[in-house]
């Protein structure tokens, strides 16, 4: 992994254009490709990035990080602050609640829980900050991202919104909507969830548990 300290300006063109102006920023590079470019604030989420498959292109100054669909971005550097490269190695993954993966293995093998006509893409679907739960496919053949929680809180619900961020820069899968399914879901981030045209699901453990199959599992 690679950190830059830098004071640069950072344009995006694709479907959208969007522009960072001058100022003093971390730029973050990946192992997988990704760049990500991030202030001191907004916690963990960046102002822009570039997800995998991409290509970043360093001609002096100037940075070019462009994708398969021909987006780009172009981070214009002024000066260097500071910057280190570490190998992290692997990461073991996140280990889940035994609840909360039993849910998930659970709503996979009977995926028209969330609705007729529904079909599983898979489990556990990559994503440059992680795996979205489950990624399904509607009656109509419109792509699905599933987050499961066995408390349904707002964490889990912007959790949720940038998993989609993510995955409707893909034109194979955009539009993708989403599903937040929980045992218990707060009110609080049902209203967020539904601001954001998220769908709520709450989920019964007991009786997912009642209709499970011993069929062969692929996931």
């Amino acid at each position: 992994m690679r950190l830059v300290i830098a004071r640069c300006q950072v344009d995006y063109a694709g479907r959208l254009t969007a522009h960072l102006p001058m100022a003093t920023r971390l730029l973050l590079v990946k192992s997988d490709g990704s760049v990500s470019v991030h202030s001191d604030d907004r916690a963990y989420k960046p102002l822009n990035w570039m997800s995998p498959p991409c290509w970043l292109i360093e001609d002096g100054n100037l940075w070019i990080v462009e994708n398969k669909a021909g987006e780009k971005l172009v981070i214009t550097i002024e000066n260097v602050i500071d910057e280190v490269e570490h190998d992290l190695g692997a990461e073991p993954g996140l280990v889940k609640d035994g609840v909360e993966a039993h849910l998930q293995e659970l709503l996979a093998e009977h995926i028209t829980t969330l609705g007729e006509g529904y079909s599983l893409v898979r489990r556990e679907y990559p994503t440059a900050i992680g795996p979205v739960d489950i990624l399904a496919r509607d009656e109509g053949g419109a792509a699905v991202a599933v987050e499961i929680k066995r408390r349904g809180e707002i964490d889990g619900v912007e959790q949720l919104t940038r998993y989609l961020e993510l995955l409707n820069r893909d034109p194979l899968l955009a539009p993708v909507q989403g599903v937040f399914a929980a045992q218990q879901i707060k009110p609080q981030a049902r209203t967020l969830a539904e601001d954001r045209g998220i769908r709520c699901i709450t989920l019964d453990y007991d009786a997912l548990r009642g209709i499970e199959s011993d069929e062969f599992r692929l996931f």
